[in-house]
């Protein structure tokens, strides 16, 4: 049931053919021979009857068990794979032993039921023996804590944490999609040897990733959306790594990163924040605090935040802790080579937050060296906008070197200062982007620029930021150089274009728009539910599970209207399944009603609004309300497997109409003209691998 993959050999072109063909009889036999050995420690799980184990929708937790404990009394099997697309419905927790893999399809999702009520503490996920395990591997499907449908429990406080282990060790949890709980997403107490990595969160009730009194951490990779606590926290442990990870929030939440020291029991001496975009955040960027009783100086120190990118982090103007790192009860505390811009409050700021800070003690020291901070903002709760401010003056204390500052509200320094640091000329700013490559060693700053964050592209523009993240790829110290620059430019000079074309203005254009404001999913069976943040998007019908469609919609407000739109092809990247169809799926795009990213379903377009016809209200190519004329259309025939690549849509007609102001943009809605047993998936704007996400390219005639 596993699939295996030939291993290509280029071999000398003398050869004999009765040598190749024994070499290929040799490689098949041992790719065979391998595939029957990893199906072998294989458990499936599904819904169609195919699984080694079969769940119904309902109670979905007794055959997962079932299956995990048939791994954990087998050890010559070593997995438990969730296959999809399905949705497992729990109404208990899920419980996994040693040496066990769980993983599944990324359309395999892992629900809580409605109303579960279920007490504080009791995970969907958790270990099986209550004194500890080891070596859990937990990846690859979506967990939907599905808060909406348990409002009667509070956020915060303990309930439905999606994974929760025990004195475990050995655990490692990546490439999931878990979003809309009450609690955390992983949390581990004491334990060890934990990697978080390569996961989506979106709004969950606690912290993304949550590690109390345990050690050897490291999260990486992650895109973290916060709404009620922090993205990635620390509790009284030690030996953390926190590192190319994107953090926002969308108005609520804490701080991205908390690392948090209580009392003197535990060391927290070996700390690293780096090469982190954090965004927006609603609270402080980095939240460093201890507090409680006395501890010594050795115990709460030596906490590295460096090559990051902060951006407008703070934005609650109730938050007092807002701003770009708030930090006290640490010694030793290194900030440098970190890009600050439009932090709320202040850049980097010693401040007690409520009252947490109460250790004795004094002698607490913060070296900031070599950091670009920026346009720090004002905030009614945090401060007038500056670079540097230490309210905790009497035990805490700044040491700054060569930090390049310019246009902070409220002034650099507030109870600090500094002989080294500069005022950012924006002439020389310019200069250096003239002279490439050029970087003055004697540059306060230099270091910033030419060790600046790697592998994180984004760009900003007034509505906010858009968001790619480069994943394996490796930059020259050059080429780091130029960016970096470009990207304090545009700092200096607030020119925030989030949209950039290359050529002169008399020559033909060709303009990719990658990024989605939105693509929704819209299932019949699920008639009531927001299906926005799923790697995929499907059209067609299942037998067991309905119809479906979807809407998708780009940002196209920056479209240079003085050239003719010559042609727009949306592209989607078509994956599953991987059998044949009974029938073909014609794919057909329309104009749809206006609808709301957050709240759009098969029956409403909108909170409170339903559509007029269950599935979606559309107007065709002629302007007809429901009608069967198209504006694009492409066959996917029942007999064809997905082949890696894009399948493409002529949309020119429709975006034309949108440029010219025509018709509001409200973007495409996708369905299959004959809805019956022909369903297929593309991969959505929240799949991982950007290259095969939804993208809409625009090319225009030379003017």
């Amino acid at each position: 049931m596993i699939k295996s993959q030939w291993i290509h050999r280029q071999g000398e072109k003398k050869k004999k053919g009765i040598l190749i063909l024994t070499l290929i009889i040799l490689i098949a036999s041992a790719t065979v021979a391998l595939s029957n050995a990893l199906s072998e420690m294989t458990v499936y799980v599904n819904t169609d009857g195919s699984g080694d184990f079969n769940c119904d929708g309902t109670d979905d937790q007794v055959e997962i068990n079932k299956a995990l404990e048939y791994v954990a009394e087998h050890p010559e099997y070593t997995t438990v794979y969730l296959k999809g697309p399905n949705a497992y419905v729990i109404s208990g927790s899920i419980f996994i032993g040693s040496n066990t893999i769980l993983e599944g399809d990324h359309t395999a999702v892992i629900k809580l039921e409605d109303k579960a009520g279920w007490p504080e503490e009791k995970p969907l996920i958790t270990q099986i023996d209550s004194s500890g395990n080891q070596n859990i591997t937990v990846r690859g499907f979506e967990i939907d804590g599905n808060h909406d449908g348990n409002k009667e429990k509070g956020r915060g406080k303990g309930y439905y944490n999606l994974i929760h282990f025990l004195n475990c060790k050995n655990i490692s949890v990546y490439d999931m999609y878990m979003h809309d709980s009450h609690g955390d997403g992983l949390k581990v107490v004491k334990g060890s040897n934990i990697q978080f990595y390569n996961n989506t969160i979106y709004k969950l009730g606690h912290d993304a990733l949550y590690i109390i009194y345990s050690s050897n951490v490291e999260a990486w990779n992650n895109k973290i959306t916060c709404r009620t606590n922090s993205g990635l926290r620390i509790y009284n442990g030690n030996h953390v790594k926190f590192y190319n990870n994107i953090i926002n929030s969308e108005g609520e939440g804490g701080a991205g990163i908390e690392i948090q020291k209580a009392g003197s029991s535990t060391v927290m001496d070996d700390i690293e924040i780096f090469n982190n975009l954090l965004y927006e955040t609603n609270a402080a960027g980095v939240w460093i605090t201890g507090y409680g009783s006395a501890y010594s100086k050795d115990s709460a120190k030596n906490v590295r935040i460096h090559n990051n990118k902060f951006y407008k982090t703070g934005i609650n103007p109730g938050a007092d802790w807002s701003g770009g790192v708030v930090l006290n009860g640490f010694y030793d505390t290194l900030i440098e080579n970190n890009i600050f811009d439009g932090c709320y409050g202040a850049a980097i700021a010693h401040k007690e937050v409520d009252g947490e800070f109460s250790s004795s003690g004094s002698g607490y020291t913060t070296i900031a060296r070599n950091n670009i901070i920026i346009n720090s903002q004002s905030s009614p709760a945090a401060g007038e906008g500056y670079a540097f401010n230490n309210e905790l003056k009497d035990t805490h204390s700044f040491i700054l070197q060569n930090n390049c500052l310019l246009n902070n509200a409220g002034g650099n320094y507030m109870y600090a200062s500094s002989t080294s640091d500069i005022e950012v000329d924006p002439a020389l700013i310019e200069q250096l982007d003239k002279n490439g490559s050029s970087v003055p060693d004697n540059l306060p700053c230099a270091e910033a620029i030419k060790a600046g964050p790697q592998g994180l592209s984004y760009e900003i523009n007034d509505d906010g930021i858009d968001i790619e993240q480069e994943e394996g790829q490796e930059e020259g110290l050059e080429s780091a150089i130029k960016r970096v620059i470009s990207e304090i430019i545009r700092f200096v000079k607030s020119i925030f274009s989030g949209f950039t074309s290359g050529g002169s203005d008399n020559e033909g254009l060709k303009i990719a728009l990658p990024s989605v404001v939105s693509d929704n999913r819209l299932k019949e069976e699920s008639s009531n539910t927001t299906f926005r943040e799923t790697e995929y998007i499907d059209v067609g019908e299942r037998p067991e599970s309905g119809k479906y469609r979807d809407v998708i919609l780009f940002d196209l407000s920056q479209l240079r209207k003085t050239y003719e739109i010559e042609k727009a092809t949306l592209f989607m990247f078509w994956y599953y399944p991987d059998e044949t169809r009974p029938e073909d799926t014609i794919l057909e795009v329309y104009r749809p009603e206006k609808w709301c990213e957050e709240h759009v379903t098969w029956e409403s377009r909108e909170t409170g609004t339903l559509w007029q016809n269950s599935g979606g209200d559309w107007y065709d190519k002629n302007g007809v309300s429901q009608g069967d004329t198209p504006y694009a259309t492409i066959t996917i025939k029942g007999s064809n497997l997905p082949d890696d690549r894009y399948c493409e849509l002529d949309v020119t007609k429709l975006v034309q109409e949108y440029a010219s102001g025509n018709y509001e943009n409200t973007g495409f809605l996708i369905k299959a003209r004959e809805e019956s047993s022909n369903y297929i998936a593309f991969y959505s704007s929240e799949w991982q691998n950007k290259s095969q996400r939804p993208k809409l390219i625009i090319e225009y005639a030379d003017e």
